[in-house]
Formats: structure tokens, C-alpha cells, sequence
């Protein structure tokens, strides 16, 4: 008579968290801050994963408890010293609500380096339920750096950054150290890196069904999922996939299709939330309730405003009059009176005073004043005037001690395009480098 044995498994840490049978929010630049986590939480995630962070940001930063909404903070001065006319301002690198989140977190860190990785996490270590180490990121940004996908091509590399986060954090802290990796050229190789990842004490494997190369539009490769999954469970480390997964309800069909131990939603979950209920709770919600929530998330969490607005566009069907309306607004004040939330417009004021938004808001201002002195730009902006699909204007040469035309960006339609590169040189200004990439999944 065959014995059945059941397969190892990996000890979860006392702070940790098991990966298995969960359906869970990405880590995603710029959409994945503490509000869209909230709200991911709030319909039904199992787990969130932060945003990706680079360690050198936040080795040295400052923890700190915001005393009117009891989140933690992480700050940090910037690195340049600020310009000689103004003090420098303090940058909030990461946020995290401490009772929402307790038990749900994974911090995302990018790295290349084990020091700088140990450096870093210890930072964070003691507020979340685990590390989890981006080696996946195709973008420039991260790849550069020699960081995220970059880190297929090193796997020694690789590998002793896992075996030093397990050893130097996860230990002493009992959180779980995890990895988010891409398929590589073959299965072969998918599976000899993978055999060596779960080798390094592990609790947690992500694939990313696409290899590096491939873009987001192109389909999920889901053909090696279950030797990847059979990998894992040899080492006793949950499996969890990512790809194309659009639903609560399809990532729990997945699971059950590929054997995998959880699932990962992104890009569902950046433009509807709700995506996170089943069938059963009623589905996706429509967007004004959920652009509510995550609205009043965002004035709880105190979030920069230019990162609100960022997912406010993606979040707000295209083809909806709001959509234009929410692109023109430059403040909290503005969005919920343009959006008609006039319950949020109380607490919207006082965050616009704490985030010195004030004196930005054009709250009062009729649509057709703002719209009409955006026509009077336009008529001296040659670039707009051709990017509007009006005649251009000929201007003499300016002499030899002219300073030459001025030249700027062209803007697609006024005033909306205009603004919204306002909101991105702001976000430039002021955030670190994990929320001034357009949402990329890593």
C-alpha cells in the first residue's frame, strides 16, 4: 500500500502571512499608494502589495505617526538640498495604515544590491507582513539600475539578495521574504531559476506570465504555470500568479485550472477596485461609488494630489463629461466640486490647507471663464495653435541678440492636456522615483 505524503511546506514567520488561497492587489508604480490599497482591502483583497520602492530610498528615512489620520510615514529631505530660494521640503517616501493593514502589507523593494536590500527593509521590516524583492520590472527606470528584470540575467545576484533578506530580516523580524519574477526564454530555464530561488528560504513565489520583453497587451503565457507550481510545492513555497487575471472569480477559476496557490490582480484593479467581490457580493460596482471611496481615501491618507489625480484618470471612464471635468481640477476642493461630491468638500478643504492646495484652486471659476482663457493662450502659442489644428503663425526672426523662439510642448486639446502636464511636472518636483513612472505593474 503507496503511503501519501503530504508535500513540505516552508514555515510561515510569526508576522508573516501564507500566500495560499489568496487573491491579491499587484505592486503597482504610482497606482499601488496607500489609498488604492484601502480600497482594494475595502472590496475584498486578500493581501496588497506596495508600489515598487528603491532601497536607497529609504535607507535613512524617518518613521514617523501623521497625528491626524495615525498613519505611518516614512520622510526623507531630498537628496539636492533644495533650491537656494526655498527650504527644502521633506518627501513622504512610503505610507502605511496600521490597522488596515496589519497582516496585509508586502513591501516591494527594488535593488541590486544585498547590503543596500537588508539596509532598507529593516526600515520598513517591524509595519509589514513581508519582503517581497521585484525581479520582473522590464521598465528602464528599474532595469538600469540593475535592478527588476535585470536580475534574471544575475541570478547569483539575485540569489544572495534572498538568502541575505531571509537571514538578516525575515528571521529576526519573522516576516516572510518572497520574490516576483518573469518567465524567461524557455521552460528550462524558468525552472532551473526557480529551483534555486526556493532554495534560499523563501515563503513566497510570484510569476509574472510574460517574459520581459513582452508588453502588457500582449496575452499571459500560462503554459509553464504548473511546472512552476510543481517546483514551488517540491520546496514547500506558495506559488502565486499574475497575468491577465481580471476578477476575483476568474483568479479562484485559475487557481483551480493551473494548480497554482493564489493569484495576482493589476491593471483590473488600477481602473475598478471592486473587481476584488465576486459574483456573489454583485461584481464590479459602478465607477462614480467606487471613485467616491477611493476619493475619501485619499483625503483620510492625506495623498498627494497630483498621484490622485493621476488615478482619478484612469479610474473615471474616458467617454465620460467628468473625466474631462476631473483633468482641469487643482485641488481636492475643485475634484469633489466637479465631481459632485459635495459630502467630501469639508474634509477636502482642510486637506488643501495642510497640502497648501489653496491658493491652486480654481473652485468658483465658471467652465467657460477657465475654458475661454485657455483660448486667449492658445491664440499666442504657435504650438498649440498647430496641435489645435489652427494655421500656424510666422514670426520674424529675432536679431542676433534675440534669445530665439521659445519652445514647449504640444498639447493635444485645451485646456485639459495643459493641466495635466502641469500635475505631472508637480509629481516630478516631489515624489520619489517609484511615483514618477506612469503605473507600471513590477
Amino acid at each position: 500500500m503507496t503511503s501519501l505524503v503530504a508535500p513540505p511546506r516552508v514555515p510561515i514567520p510569526a508576522n508573516g502571512v501564507d500566500y495560499r488561497g489568496k487573491v491579491v492587489l499587484a505592486p503597482m508604480v504610482r497606482s499601488g499608494e496607500l489609498p488604492s490599497r484601502l480600497l482594494a482591502l475595502k472590496y475584498g483583497a486578500d493581501l496588497v502589495w506596495g508600489p515598487e520602492t528603491i532601497d536607497r530610498s529609504m535607507i535613512g528615512a524617518i518613521r514617523r505617526i501623521n497625528p491626524r489620520n495615525a498613519t505611518i510615514e516614512f520622510t526623507r529631505q531630498p537628496s539636492n538640498g533644495g533650491r537656494a530660494s526655498k527650504a527644502p521640503s521633506e518627501s513622504i517616501i512610503y505610507r502605511i495604515d496600521p490597522v488596515r493593514e496589519k497582516g496585509k502589507l508586502i513591501f516591494q523593494i527594488g535593488t541590486a544590491s544585498p547590503e543596500l536590500a537588508v539596509q532598507a527593509a529593516k526600515v520598513v521590516a517591524g509595519d509589514v507582513a513581508g519582503i517581497d524583492v521585484n525581479s520582473g520590472c522590464p521598465k528602464p527606470f528599474s532595469t538600469s539600475g540593475g535592478m527588476g528584470a535585470a536580475l534574471l540575467r544575475t541570478p547569483d545576484l539575485l540569489v544572495s539578495i534572498l538568502e541575505a533578506l531571509v537571514r538578516e530580516v525575515g528571521s529576526p523580524y519573522q516576516i516572510g521574504i518572497s520574490v516576483k519574477i518573469r518567465l524567461l526564454e524557455t521552460p528550462v530555464l524558468t525552472e532551473n531559476l526557480v529551483k534555486r530561488l526556493c532554495a534560499t528560504g523563501i515563503t513566497g513565489l510570484t510569476v509574472h506570465c510574460r517574459t520581459a520583453p513582452m508588453r502588457p497587451r500582449e496575452r499571459a503565457i500560462r503554459d509553464q504555470l504548473r511546472m512552476i507550481t510543481l517546483t514551488c510545492r517540491n520546496a514547500g513555497v506558495a506559488c502565486v500568479m499574475n497575468g491577465d487575471v481580471s476578477s476575483r472569480d476568474e483568479a479562484l477559476a485559475l487557481v483551480e485550472e493551473y494548480g497554482v496557490d493564489g493569484a495576482m490582480i493589476a491593471t483590473a484593479a488600477e481602473s475598478n477596485a471592486s473587481c476584488f467581490r465576486n459574483a456573489a457580493e454583485g461584481g464590479l460596482l459602478p465607477w462614480r461609488e467606487v471613485v467616491h471611496e477611493y476619493v475619501d481615501f485619499c483625503l483620510h491618507c492625506e495623498n498627494r494630489f497630483g498621484n490622485t489625480k493621476y488615478l482619478l484618470n484612469i479610474l473615471i471612464p474616458g467617454k465620460n463629461k467628468q473625466y474631462k471635468d476631473a483633468k482641469v481640477a487643482r485641488s481636492y476642493s475643485d475634484a469633489c466640486h466637479l465631481l459632485e461630491f459635495e459630502d467630501l468638500l469639508p474634509a477636502a478643504k482642510d486637506v488643501d490647507k495642510i497640502l497648501n492646495l489653496e491658493k491652486k484652486s480654481t473652485l468658483g471659476v465658471g467652465h467657460d471663464t477657465q475654458h475661454q482663457a485657455w483660448q486667449n493662450a492658445m491664440q499666442h502659442n504657435e504650438s498649440a495653435r498647430a496641435a489645435g489644428g489652427l494655421p500656424k503663425v510666422k514670426h520674424s526672426s529675432p536679431g542676433p541678440t534675440g534669445l530665439g523662439p521659445i519652445r514647449t510642448r504640444s498639447i493635444s486639446s485645451p485646456p485639459v492636456a495643459q493641466l495635466e502636464l502641469e500635475s505631472e511636472i508637480e509629481l516630478s518636483a516631489q515624489g520619489p522615483l517609484s511615483e514618477q513612472v506612469p503605473g507600471v505593474a513590477t
